[in-house]
């Protein structure tokens, strides 16, 4: 089935996590970490950020940590900036995982592809996709460019994230998934010098 268009960055708790949405929509997916929210503030400060521009999908799973997490999101961004979608509470364990949850359900990356559908299916893009779904920019983009895989990486990213109004210290991954939501790529080449150049 072909994958559903989301126009809004989504929000999520790991990389299982986001792997698992990527076999269903088509979205800018950025992680949370777990609790590394609480202590990475580029993290939030790129949150805030990106509510400015956009609102802002939230999943998390629907256990306590999980609903820690959501409430701290939740105190990053005014209210009406948030979609808030919720997983059903299903008594289980994750294949990957030896043992249950603490609370003994099955959190996003188990959820069966039905039921994420549903979730996200009124907040497709039926028409033309966002520019986050078009945009090719891409981690080859990013060291061709100097941003990743440097020695001045960091310094070109600050540079970078500074024109976009975004702020200093975000990982390559991080930026990348900014970049992508609100930057054309011609405009990306155009701030990194690259602009009629031959592209690669």
């Amino acid at each position: 089935m072909e994958k559903l268009k989301i126009p809004y960055p989504v929000i999520v708790e790991g990389k299982y996590d986001r792997q698992r949405l990527q076999s269903v929509i088509e979205a800018q997916i950025i992680t949370t970490d777990g609790f590394g929210i609480f202590k990475k503030t580029e993290r939030a400060a790129l949150v805030r950020a990106l509510a400015q521009r956009s609102r802002i999908i939230v999943l998390t799973d629907s256990d306590g940590a999980g609903g820690v997490i959501r409430s701290h999101i939740s105190g990053l961004v005014p209210k009406d900036r948030l979609i808030q979608l919720y997983i059903p509470k299903i008594p289980g364990r994750e294949r990957r995982k030896p043992a249950p949850s603490a609370e003994g359900t099955l959190g996003v990356e188990a959820m069966d592809t039905e039921t994420l559908q549903r979730l996200f299916l009124p907040y497709a893009d039926r028409g033309v996709a966002e520019t986050m779904v078009q945009n090719p920019l891409s981690k080859t983009d990013f060291y061709i460019d100097g941003l990743s895989g440097g020695p001045e990486s960091a310094r070109r990213r600050d540079e970078l994230a500074a024109k976009l109004g975004l702020p200093p210290g975000l990982s390559a991954n991080a930026l990348l998934a900014a970049v992508r939501l609100l930057c054309p790529y011609e405009k990306y080449l155009k701030l990194v010098g690259r602009e009629g150049k031959e592209q690669n």
